[in-house]
């Protein structure tokens, strides 16, 4: 092979492989962009004290809403199954499912219920019927606003006492009273760095806590999230030939993100 074939293919080589990291870090900052964008929300069930030895509900699927009719509606990752809602009284509460949603309102919270689902009573454990619940779901009214880099928990309270309905022959009815209560489990610090090809790891820092992310290779934001109420430490630690820099006193609140605007790096 002759020289300049040589260095014909080194060089088309080195362009495809520049050409592949390019698109790998517009890949990357697209998918960091969309999920600072979002917030992410946790549905737990709980249940109120009833004079019942078991109640059981067979979940099988676990649906939000942003909107105000029947559209829209998507499904989360759950931990399909029984759940004895006796078990969750007093406090205790389990997790069903998680979901990094779009910012912005959520309507509505659904559960698609199976059909394993039954009530003991005096040591006899009896069917509950449902069957509207089966086909289109129970419908739960939640209406709040989610704040982008927020982590919500979205309690489901069933409430057994009230939802299971005696009839005459000795069977049982489930007609769901569930309500919803929603609170917001963090905060979150955003800002943006100048000049965004420092490409800086930003660390907020509480006592010996250490929470980090990166910045968008695009336009130098970032958002660090899940951060319990505190007063913060910010570090930007940036690649070799910038400025580290660090920013005191960064206070967060829960269910709001403390923006410490823009922060420039000088070079060495």
């Amino acid at each position: 092979m002759n020289t300049e074939i040589r260095r014909e293919r080194i060089v088309y080589g080195l362009f495809v492989l520049g050409f592949g990291l390019m698109m790998l870090s517009l890949l990357i900052s697209c998918n960091d962009n969309d999920a600072a964008n979002t917030a992410h929300i946790e549905v737990r069930l709980t249940d109120a004290p009833g004079n019942y030895e078991e109640v059981n509900v067979d979940i099988q699927d676990v649906q939000v809403n942003s909107g105000d009719d029947d559209s829209g509606w998507q499904s989360l990752a759950i931990n399909k199954g029984v759940y004895d809602l006796k078990q969750l009284t007093n406090g205790i509460d389990t997790l069903l499912g998680s979901a990094d949603l779009p910012a912005g309102k959520i309507s509505q919270i659904r559960l698609v219920l199976g059909t394993n689902n039954t009530v003991k009573v005096d040591g006899k454990v009896f069917p509950l019927t449902t069957p509207s619940a089966q086909q289109s779901g129970l419908k739960v009214k939640v209406n709040e606003e989610l704040k982008e880099g927020i982590t919500y928990k979205i309690l489901l309270d069933f409430d057994a006492a009230l939802s299971i309905v005696a009839r005459g022959n000795g069977d049982y009815n489930l007609k769901p009273v569930i309500r919803s209560i929603t609170e917001a489990v963090d905060g979150a610090i955003e800002g943006t760095i100048h000049p965004f090809e420092a490409r800086p790891t930003v660390y907020a820092i509480l006592g010996t806590d250490t929470v980090s992310t990166s910045v968008d290779t695009l336009n130098g934001e970032f958002i660090v999230r899940g951060l319990e109420a505190g007063t913060y430490r910010v570090v930007i630690a940036p690649i070799v030939g910038y400025q580290a820099k660090e920013i005191p006193d960064v206070h967060v609140n829960t269910g709001e993100v403390t923006n410490v605007g823009v922060v420039e790096l000088g070079g060495l």
